[in-house]
């Protein structure tokens, strides 16, 4: 296998953990990470559509069926009524929270095989990696 093979072979296993995780509090990857995305503060559903890289139809979907839930509620903006905002609820809050605690719990134990120096280096790595990503959605700088 080449680094690219080794790449998605890890994307497939850390997909597969969250997914994991996001079933033992009944919601799917898309709604558990919806939630983590506006857990702190609402966002607009743009912003939303381009940071998680969906189609703005998808995203609308997702919302529809996380909002049925309770756990998102839509919004127009104060500054303009064109903009749709969008919030978690207080169950929504609470479950993002766990979610997301349970993730970063969770996820490192990937590389828990690995010795300390080795889990030290990988964290030091995708770290980086992270941190050097332009994770924001196109045309948002």
């Amino acid at each position: 296998m080449n680094h690219g093979d080794k790449l998605f072979w890890l994307s497939v296993l850390i997909q597969r953990r969250y997914a994991q995780i996001c079933s033992q509090y009944d919601l799917t990857s898309s709604q558990a990470t919806l939630l983590c995305a506006v857990r702190d503060e609402p966002k607009r559903m743009a912003y939303l559509a381009a940071s998680l890289g969906m189609a703005k139809n998808a995203l609308s979907q997702l919302v529809d069926r996380t909002e049925r839930r309770g756990l998102v509620s839509r919004a127009t903006s104060e500054l303009d009524r064109r903009v749709i905002m969008l919030g978690v609820t207080p169950e929504g809050k609470v479950l993002a929270e766990a979610v997301y605690a349970e993730t970063s719990k969770r996820l490192p134990d990937i590389a828990g095989h690995l010795d300390a120096d080795d889990q030290r280096e990988f964290e030091r790595l995708t770290t980086t990696i992270v941190d050097t990503s332009d994770l924001s959605p196109p045309g948002s700088s």
